[in-house]
């Protein structure tokens, strides 16, 4: 059991620590709205990704390879929504405004996860590696929607953190700009590698 669970456990860690869009936009939140106006925005990750993780696991994967147009279409959407985020947070101004915009609701971040590019390539992923034809297929693929929720959970909330502590070093309004400037270059980057797959 120990054996089947460490492989899981290392892919879960792995991919939700590293950055991505919503890690990326999660440390954005946490320095320009802090930790309790972020909150809906972390537990829709946290609960929105398993959603989505179990959604394809029992079918709508099949659904996308018998229209793998709808698949592209999706992708491109998330694409073109991560574009626009990216140049929301790159002009944020000063702390809290986003320039009238306001951090995520929960259901905006559950439903960001299903154009969310590499949310799709992490979930595919868990689901083909960890998932077997002949396997319990409803007890593998719970493994992994809780794995995400048990390790991916606290990853995320490690970003939320690193943004908030941020806050503290950016008290002047131009090291803000510059920061969220960066952060918006960087989500923005990371639609490259989708955008060429």
């Amino acid at each position: 059991m120990l054996e089947s669970l460490l492989p899981i456990v290392l892919f879960t860690f792995s991919t939700s620590i590293t950055p991505g869009p919503n890690n990326l936009m999660i440390m954005s939140s946490g320095l320009n709205y802090g930790v309790s106006r972020s909150l809906p925005h972390v537990l829709g990750i946290c609960l929105g990704f398993p959603a989505m993780i179990v959604a394809i696991g029992l079918g709508l994967g099949t659904l996308f390879s018998q229209f793998p147009l709808l698949h592209e279409v999706i992708r491109w959407v998330g694409i073109a929504y991560l574009l626009y985020l990216a140049w929301v947070i790159a002009s944020t101004r000063e702390v809290g405004s986003a320039d009238t915009q306001k951090p995520f609701t929960f259901l905006q971040a559950a439903a960001f996860q299903w154009v969310n590019p590499k949310g799709w390539i992490m979930a595919v992923g868990a689901l083909a590696a960890f998932t077997s034809p002949n396997g319990e297929m409803w007890a593998e693929i719970a493994r992994i929607a809780l794995a995400f929720i048990a390790i991916g959970g606290p990853c995320i909330v490690v970003w939320l953190l690193f943004g908030v502590g941020l806050k503290r070093l950016l008290t002047e309004p131009k090291h803000l700009r510059r920061f969220n400037l960066t952060m918006g270059l960087l989500l923005a980057a990371s639609v490259v590698p989708m955008a060429l797959d």
